[in-house]
C-alpha cells in the first residue's frame, strides 16, 4: 500500500508541477532530488516576465515625465534613466538574491525615479521569500527616505503631500501583498506536513496492529501447543520408565500421543494459514470459549490426569467470548503446568461469577509425591498469562499455597 501511494505521489507532480512556484512545488514533491537552487517553472517564468514588464512600463512613465521636468538637471536625468535600466534587468535575479536586490534598490530608488517599479518588484520579492525581519528593515528604510526623496525632487504631476502619501501607501500594499502570499504558501506546505505526518501515523499505526495481532498470535501458540505437545512428552516419558506396562495401558497411551501430535499439526497448521493470509481465518475452527472447559477436563482425564471441575456458573454461553477465551487459556496453561510439575495429582478447577461481579478461574494442586522427572519447557507460560489477563482487564496471581501446593487465580471482568 505505501509502495503505491508514493509512486503515485510524481505522476500527480508532472502532470500540475508547472502551475505551481518552483519553491513551493520542490517542498510539496518528496521525491524530487534537490540540488541547489530550484529550476523556474513554466509560472515562474510568466510572473518574472510580468514583474519585468511591470517594472519595465513604471520606468518608462517615470522617464516621461522627466522629460518635462525643468527642475532636474540633464545630466541628473540621464543618470536617472541609466539607473533605472539597470534595475530592471536586475529584477531578473529577484529569485536568486532576493535580499541583496531589496538593499541595493535602496540607494539606487533615492537616486532614480526611474528604477521605483524595480524596488516595488524588490520589496514584494523579499516580501514572499524571506521573514517579516528583512521586510521591516528594507520596506521601513523605503518609507523613511520616501518624504525626503520627493523633498529634494518634487514631482511634476502631484504634490508633495499627494506623491509621499500615494507612495507611501504603495509600498505598504506591496509588502502587505507580498506576506499574504507568503502566508499562503507556508499554510500550504504546513498542510503537506500534516498530511505526511497523517500518513506516517497511519503506518506506524498499521504497523502497531500488525505486532500486536503477531504477539496474540504467539500467545495462542505457546497455550495450545504447550498443551498438546505437554501430553506428548508425559506420554512418552511413562513409556520410557514403564516398558514393561500392559499392552492396553501402552495403546491407551500411544493413542493419546498420535491424537495430540495430530492435533497439534492441526493447530499448528492453522496459526501459520493466519501468517501467512495476513488476516484470521474465518473458516477454521471456533476458537474454544468458557463452554468448551468441560471438553478440555475431559481429554485431560483421558490423558490419566485427576481432574476435579466445580463450574458454578449458570449458563457459560452468556460470558462474552474474549473473557470466556481467556478463561479457557488460563485453565488450559494451569492444567498443563499441573500436568509437568505435579504429575499423579488431583488438580481442582472452580469457576465462579455472575454478570457485574466478574469471573473468577481458580486452579489448584496438591504437593506431587516423590521425584518429579524433569519436563522441559520455557518458563514463560505464567507470564503469559498474566498479560493476557491484564489485557482482558482482570488480573492474575500465581504461587505456592501453604500447604505445599500450587495456585492460580484470575480475575475477569464481566460487564
Amino acid at each position: 500500500m505505501t509502495g503505491d501511494r508514493t509512486a503515485k505521489v510524481p505522476q500527480v507532480f508532472a502532470g500540475r508541477r508547472w502551475l505551481l512556484p518552483s519553491a513551493v512545488a520542490d517542498e510539496l514533491d518528496p521525491d524530487v532530488e534537490r540540488r541547489g537552487r530550484p529550476r523556474r517553472t513554466a509560472r515562474d517564468w510568466v510572473v518574472d516576465v510580468c514583474c519585468f514588464l511591470l517594472a519595465v512600463a513604471i520606468g518608462l512613465a517615470a522617464a516621461q515625465s522627466l522629460d518635462g521636468d525643468t527642475a532636474t538637471p540633464h545630466s541628473l536625468a540621464v543618470v536617472d534613466q541609466l539607473f533605472g535600466v539597470l534595475a530592471c534587468g536586475a529584477v531578473w535575479l529577484r529569485r536568486r538574491w532576493p535580499v541583496g536586490l531589496a538593499v541595493a534598490m535602496i540607494p539606487v530608488g533615492f537616486v532614480s525615479n526611474t528604477a521605483g517599479g524595480a524596488a516595488m518588484v524588490a520589496v514584494f520579492t523579499l516580501a514572499v521569500h524571506r521573514p517579516f525581519r528583512y521586510v521591516a528593515w528594507v520596506g521601513g528604510a523605503q518609507l523613511v527616505l520616501a518624504p525626503l526623496f520627493f523633498w529634494l525632487r518634487p514631482d511634476p504631476d502631484l504634490s508633495y503631500a499627494a506623491a509621499v502619501v500615494f507612495t507611501e501607501l504603495l509600498t505598504l500594499t506591496v509588502i502587505g501583498w507580498g506576506m499574504f502570499v507568503r502566508s499562503k504558501r507556508q499554510l500550504m506546505l504546513s498542510l503537506r506536513d500534516r498530511a505526511r505526518r497523517a500518513e506516517t501515523e497511519a503506518e506506524l499505526r498499521a504497523e502497531q496492529a500488525q505486532r500486536l495481532a503477531r504477539e496474540a498470535i504467539a500467545r495462542e501458540m505457546h497455550d495450545v501447543l504447550a498443551h498438546r505437545l505437554t501430553l506428548l512428552s508425559v506420554h512418552a516419558g511413562a513409556l520410557e520408565f514403564r516398558p514393561d506396562a500392559p499392552r492396553e495401558e501402552v495403546a491407551r497411551a500411544a493413542g493419546v500421543i498420535r491424537e495430540s501430535a495430530h492435533e497439534a499439526l492441526q493447530d499448528l497448521r492453522e496459526i501459520i494459514g493466519v501468517l501467512r493470509a495476513g488476516e484470521p481465518d474465518d473458516t477454521g475452527r471456533p476458537q474454544p470459549t468458557l463452554g468448551a472447559l468441560d471438553a478440555l477436563v475431559t481429554e485431560s482425564r483421558e490423558a490419566g490426569m485427576k481432574v476435579t471441575l466445580a463450574n458454578r456458573v449458570t449458563d457459560p454461553a452468556t460470558v462474552p467470548a474474549s473473557v470466556g477465551r481467556t478463561a479457557y487459556r488460563i485453565a488450559q496453561e494451569a492444567l498443563t503446568n499441573a500436568r509437568k510439575h505435579a504429575p499423579g495429582t488431583e488438580v481442582t478447577v472452580t469457576v465462579t461469577g455472575t454478570p457485574g461481579e466478574g469471573l473468577v478461574i481458580v486452579v489448584r494442586n496438591p504437593p506431587p509425591e516423590g521425584e518429579v522427572p524433569h519436563v522441559p519447557g520455557s518458563g514463560q507460560g505464567l507470564i503469559g498469562l498474566t498479560e493476557r489477563a491484564t489485557l482482558a482487564g482482570g488480573r492474575l496471581e500465581h504461587g505456592p499455597e501453604a500447604g505445599g501446593g500450587f495456585r492460580v487465580r484470575a480475575s475477569l471482568p464481566w460487564g
